[in-house]
């Protein structure tokens, strides 16, 4: 099935029913006409993508490495492992991403991360909820990727929290935005190699005593914005680990496909 595009029919507004919403959400229409969330070009519905943006978002498909969630070049028919992670097995026991960071795809997540712009967040949620279907099944718990405190002092939000409130909304699974914090500042890993950053986010996150035993047990989806490297995630799920979590699976907006950065 291919992911939405956000081009599904025009919803009520809460509060109105019957001909009263279909009235309502046209005059919102004609106030603030939908525009794609990607290039601001005229589109029939909001929280979604014009045809052009939708072509250039690379998503990612079966076959796929079942534990890092990359993409692999053909289908053996079984279950399939990468090189990477039988040489490197994560902390995490699986991952998934809706597509690679390029094109479209990368363009949406710069604008949701670094320039406040969210219109896109019921879009994202319904990829995210379809890319992750298998994780979300039996999952206990949401959690998404803590920020330090003064990077979410300065930017007054954390993606990875709102992705995994939306994924929450839409699968039925209770997010636990805090049952994860960082118990360190760490450098930006933007820019580092993959043996950087490990070191960078080694030992930087923890769950809070009062957490560990909802933690204890649970299956939970820990939710971020970009894997890069898989060096942050990792990070988590080690710390989710150490805490009692039974199984920690990843689900992300976009994934890093460059073999060379991967690897570094």
């Amino acid at each position: 099935m291919l992911p939405d595009s956000g081009n599904s029919p025009a919803q009520p507004v809460a509060g109105f029913t019957g001909g009263l919403g279909r009235f309502a959400v046209r005059l919102f229409d004609f106030a603030m006409p939908p525009a794609c969330v990607g290039c601001q070009s005229p589109v029939d519905r909001h929280h979604a993508l014009c045809s052009r943006c939708w072509r250039d978002v690379a998503f990612i498909r079966a076959p796929l490495c079942d534990v890092t969630g990359i993409p692999l070049p053909f289908d053996t028919g079984g279950r399939m492992v990468s090189a990477r992670a039988l040489a490197e097995a994560p902390a995490y026991d699986r991952a998934r991403a809706v597509a690679r960071h390029e094109g479209a795809m990368r363009r949406l997540v710069h604008q949701f991360k670094y320039a406040d712009r969210h219109e896109a967040r019921p879009l994202f949620g319904r990829w995210l909820t379809e890319a992750g279907r298998d994780l979300l099944e039996g999952a206990d718990l949401v959690v998404p990727v803590p920020m330090g405190r003064l990077r979410l002092i300065l930017r007054r939000y954390n993606q990875a929290a709102i992705l995994a409130n939306e994924v929450s909304r839409l699968s039925g699974v209770p997010a636990a935005p805090v049952a994860l914090r960082r118990r360190r500042a760490t450098s930006r890993q933007v820019g580092l190699t993959r043996v950087q950053r490990l070191e960078n986010v080694s030992g930087a996150f923890e769950v809070p005593a009062r957490w560990r035993p909802r933690i204890t047990g649970r299956r939970v989806v820990l939710v971020d914005d970009v894997v890069t490297t898989g060096a942050t995630v990792d990070a988590c799920a080690r710390a989710l680990k150490r805490a009692g979590a039974a199984h920690v699976d990843v689900l992300a907006l976009a994934l890093v496909c460059d073999a060379a950065l991967m690897s570094a």
